[in-house]
């Protein structure tokens, strides 16, 4: 089964912003095609950037607009952990993107080693050839099931973000007990994970059955659980393709950063050659 984002709004979209929406829609070049056991991937271009595509959805890319340059701004998130312990020598990465994500933390963290996990095959070689992917000595790519690999690795990481997406939307299995279980043995005691999952921008909403479940499945696996809404990565996005000021429709990214250990976010500096993270951190929810 799938859990399929927009499924979990809690909120009908203003028909009036869903009107303009549709009429400011920047028309795409597509630069490839492809189709897989897995996937209905895309690379397309306009004039706001160039971005990798699972069906109809944006999974990863470059922006270069007024409103904002840099990655798709929800991957952002995932540079928090740089600031919850930048000692971080090994890593895990559960659905690869565009590639960025990895370059970025191998700028930023002194990592010895750094696995990739990617079920989609066509996946690696997109993001050399449209998204200036740099492959590493450090980098170790593995074409798996990522259930199948978390079962069978004998490895243990200081970090691991997963961010997987089928064309609808996430598959169930990461929505479960049996995959916490899987992530808690991989990681070390003091290790930091990282998941990106979908919500209704109300994410503390008792009506949102979906998150509630969730955040509470994370809280009796880990010690602490931070969930951080993807608000101000909605406006960006909003602003920068569609040149709307309101967020139109009720779905949002909500990142979650869990971990045994209570660490203490302190900008060390580092990250300003990266991104401005400080947008980010506003948007921590509890």
């Amino acid at each position: 089964m799938t859990i399929i984002p927009f499924e979990l709004a809690l909120y009908e979209p203003d028909e009036n912003l869903v009107e303009l929406m549709e009429k400011n829609d920047i028309p795409e070049n597509i630069l490839e095609e492809y189709d897989s056991d897995f996937h209905s991937i895309s690379v397309v271009e306009n004039k706001i950037g160039r971005f990798l595509k699972y069906k109809d959805t944006y999974q990863a890319g470059y922006i270069n607009s007024n409103n904002y340059n840099g990655n798709l701004p929800y991957i952002n998130y995932f540079l928090i952990p740089v600031l919850m312990n930048p000692k971080i020598e090994n890593a895990l990465l559960v659905g690869f993107g565009s590639g960025i994500l990895v370059n970025q933390l191998e700028k930023l963290l002194p990592l010895k080693s750094f696995d990739i996990v990617d079920i989609e095959e066509n996946i690696f070689s997109i993001a050399s050839d449209y998204f200036n992917f740099k492959k590493s000595k450090k980098q170790n790519f593995v074409l798996q099931d990522a259930l199948i690999y978390l079962k069978t690795t004998k490895k243990k990481y200081d970090l691991i973000i997963v961010d997987v997406a089928c064309d609808d939307g996430i598959d169930e299995r990461f929505c479960e007990q049996e995959y916490l279980s899987l992530i808690k043995k991989c990681l070390k005691k003091d290790g930091v994970f990282v998941s990106n999952m979908p919500s209704s921008r109300d994410i503390f909403n008792p009506k949102n059955k979906f998150a509630f479940e969730l955040i509470e499945l994370y809280k009796n696996n880990f010690s602490f659980v931070d969930i951080y809404n993807g608000e101000t990565s909605n406006k960006i996005f909003y602003k920068t393709f569609f040149n709307l000021d309101e967020v139109v429709y009720d779905v949002t990214n909500m990142i979650l950063i869990s971990s045994d250990k209570k660490y203490e976010i302190k900008n060390n500096g580092q990250l300003d050659e990266i991104v401005d993270i400080n947008p980010y951190l506003k948007d921590l929810g509890n």
